[in-house]
């Protein structure tokens, strides 16, 4: 099975430690590091790590791309990413070294014009076909409209690959008011992303579970809702789960939610019931909170981990 994905705003993370964030006051940094990264990208070097074949496109800045080219020659990967003129954006995360939280500053990206997203279109025609899986991950760039995901994902569906997608706001918007024919066959928003969504608090987890049902009986084959250190929330046509992580050392959750929509892939290409399912994408996510920048740890540990994870079902 061909495993694809696409990351349209990729960034270079640069990632400040901080003993401990205060709004408004001078701060001296404890560390800064910088990964090439973007939603696709942190969720291809996931697959990598577990050692499954997968290669990436999207769009990249020229002037730019050598922290990209390099990460993915390092990790294995198929590099089909389309270069453009100028630079990739740069995000600012800020490391709370007290508290474990990360304070995001996502700056905007590269301006594409139709002529890009053709390109990009036809490297994902050329990379999948029948049986294939690609992940549609991570924001849309500022000049792209709110439907290009959409459109995309019902030409791959068209072609008979399944679609995993990541993404918020209007363009997840956009692609869930889809026809049914149209639809990604799994979709991994956050409580906030699917809050947005739904248009109202889902402050329990009835709340939350109720939305990510109306969402797969109206065509998705999987929901799953990240929850954060409350685990994660796993619903398809084999019932409800939610998935609890172990107690974890946390050296950084950027990341987090891309190792988890990895696992999540993880397990759909081995084809594993959703409570195995819902432990590897746990795990998944788990083992990336121990390391830095988009790596996991060796299968061993990952699998060890999953074996920790407790999964419930839910009514």
């Amino acid at each position: 099975m061909r495993l694809v994905t696409l990351t349209l705003n990729p960034a270079i993370d640069q990632t400040v430690t901080l003993d401990a964030l205060t709004p408004g006051s001078v701060h001296r940094a404890r560390s800064v590091w910088s990964d090439a990264g973007g939603k696709g990208v942190n969720v291809a070097c996931c697959l990598a790590d577990w050692g499954l074949s997968v290669a990436v496109t999207g769009v990249l800045g020229q002037d730019n791309a050598a922290p990209f080219a390099q990460l993915l020659a390092a990790k294995g990967i198929d590099d089909r990413f389309v270069w453009i003129p100028g630079e990739t954006r740069t995000n600012l995360k800020l490391l709370d070294a007290g508290s474990g939280e990360t304070t995001d500053i996502n700056l905007p990206g590269l301006d594409i014009g139709p002529s890009t997203i053709e390109a990009v279109r036809a490297v994902l025609a050329d990379l999948t076909g029948p049986g294939s899986l690609a992940v549609l991950a991570g924001s849309l760039p500022r000049s792209a409209p709110a439907d290009t995901y959409a459109r995309l994902t019902a030409e791959l569906k068209r072609r008979g690959v399944r679609v995993v997608l990541d993404a918020s706001g209007p363009a997840l918007a956009a692609t869930l008011a889809a026809g049914r024919d149209s639809l990604p066959d799994a979709i991994k928003p956050n409580r906030h992303e699917l809050e947005e969504w739904a248009g109202r608090p889902l402050p329990a987890i009835p709340d939350v579970l109720d939305a990510a049902r109306t969402l797969q009986r109206g065509g998705l084959t999987l929901v799953c809702v990240s929850l954060g250190a409350e685990g994660a929330l796993f619903v398809s046509s084999e019932g409800a789960f939610r998935a609890l992580p172990p107690p974890t050392r946390v050296a950084s959750t950027v990341g987090a939610g891309d190792a988890l929509v990895a696992g999540l892939v993880a397990g759909l290409h081995d084809g594993l019931p959703l409570p195995d399912l819902a432990r590897r994408a746990l795990a998944f996510a788990a083992g990336k909170l121990s390391r830095t920048g988009a790596n996991l740890p060796g299968r061993a540990e990952v699998e060890a981990i999953a074996g920790e994870i407790r999964v419930e079902p839910l009514g």
